[in-house]
């Protein structure tokens, strides 16, 4: 069984998506999410040729369509490439 189906059979749909927004930002070469009831967490990993801050507010604004309003969500840096 590869990766993606692994990643497939355990996180939600709506998670799956996220991440598939999130890795269509320039500049992100690595992810993770985490969820808790009624919090979601995504870290990112920022290749050395973009800066980290904007691509962290551009990896926001990518998932703001899938965001709930009832729900925290925190965004941050794993590291750079």
């Amino acid at each position: 069984m590869g990766e993606a189906s692994n990643v497939d059979a355990i996180l939600p749909p709506r998670l799956r998506r996220a991440l598939e927004l999130v890795y269509a930002v320039d500049g992100v070469i690595g992810a993770r999410i985490w969820q808790w009831p009624g919090r979601v967490a995504i870290g990112v990993t920022v290749a050395t040729a973009f800066s980290q801050e904007d691509t962290l507010r551009r990896v926001e604004v990518a998932v703001a369509p899938i965001r709930h309003p009832d729900e925290a969500w925190d965004f941050g840096v794993l590291g750079a490439a």
